[in-house]
């Protein structure tokens, strides 16, 4: 299998599913003759043209509104949001239109499409393109919301997210987009939604996490395991519909929890997963379920490193949680 970072194998696999099905189109700022801000869609314009891989106004709402149409005539249209920052002016586009189509036409227009976007910080891109919007999308009934963190699952996630019959919004972690390095199987590969990776064996504490945090928690259970901490190391893959059968048994097996995401902690999914793990698996627990998350202000500059939750701040709580 040829080694790919994100960026390529999220390329390879929208490149895979133009050429298998004609109904694929992708849209968005610069994703044409420029290939996309992190050149995501690089090549695609020269395969197959202006009429599938289309350069739209600075326009959100209308990028999304275009993608509605596309999808109710019966394309699978992939709009591209360059930073995930810059969503919120198609917030209405995706929560009363995306997300109610299929519901309203009883199942008759599902209103298929992948929102693909990059999400989160580490390359000092401030406060207007660093934040991690997920929650308030996986609040939204009617969508699916995913999170790659490997190469390999990028392009499975993707191609399973194109085929799949809700909408679905595609996080990108670009602090890892091409330090997230790794062997991708070629043609048609999918990873199934809805299930969860178990990385790491371990019977200490469970370490749930996604995006490029996931490499922060690896981290940090790796300099545990130092001092006899053994962590079992969950990859959420896909954020909603959550596999909490995996979550579950993990945590019946280690008895406490670690939650570890970049977004801020108030109302952020770790907060979801401790209510989940409490009403599934409270007997179980030894410890409180404890967050490692962002903080509650706006995503800093300067203090990029000291707002995100990296392997410095993660290993104390799970020190402390083994310990409790």
């Amino acid at each position: 299998m040829p080694e790919m970072n994100m960026v390529q194998a999220i390329n390879d696999a929208l490149r895979f599913e133009m050429q298998q099905d004609d109904r694929v189109v992708v849209l968005g700022e610069d994703v044409g003759k420029v290939g996309g801000v992190f050149r995501v869609t690089a090549g695609l314009f020269d395969e197959f043209g202006a009429d599938r891989v289309i350069d739209t106004p600075l326009s959100e709402g209308g990028i999304i509104g275009t993608a509605v149409g596309m999808a109710l005539y019966g394309l699978r249209p992939i709009p591209e949001i360059q930073f995930s920052d810059f969503i919120f002016p198609a917030y209405d586009q995706i929560v009363s239109e995306v997300a109610k189509y299929r519901y309203r036409s009883g199942g008759e227009f599902p209103c298929n499409m992948v929102i693909r976007t990059p999400v989160g910080g580490g390359i000092r891109g401030g406060h207007y393109h660093s934040q991690s919007p997920e929650a308030q999308f996986i609040h939204v009934a009617g969508l699916k919301v995913v999170c790659p963190s490997t190469a390999a699952d990028a392009k499975g996630l993707l191609l399973a997210s194109i085929r799949d019959p809700d909408p679905v919004l595609f996080f990108e972690p670009k602090r890892v987009y091409r330090a997230a390095k790794g062997e991708v199987p070629e043609g048609d590969y999918t990873v199934e939604l809805g299930k969860a990776n178990v990385i790491r064996e371990g019977k200490s504490l469970t370490v749930i996490s996604y995006g490029a945090m996931l490499y922060e928690a690896m981290d940090a259970a790796e300099k545990a395991a130092e001092h006899g901490i053994e962590c079992e190391v969950i990859d959420l893959r896909t954020l909603w519909p959550l596999d909490i059968d995996t979550i579950i048994a993990s945590v019946k097996k280690t008895g406490r929890v670690v939650i570890v995401h970049e977004a801020p902690r108030s109302c952020g999914l770790g907060g979801e997963l401790v209510s989940l793990i409490n009403e599934k698996a409270f007997l179980h627990l030894e410890a409180p379920p404890r967050r490692v998350t962002g903080f509650d202000t706006p995503f800093p500059y300067t203090l990029e490193m000291e707002y995100l939750p990296l392997s410095h701040r993660i290993l104390p709580a799970l020190t402390e949680t083994a310990n409790y």
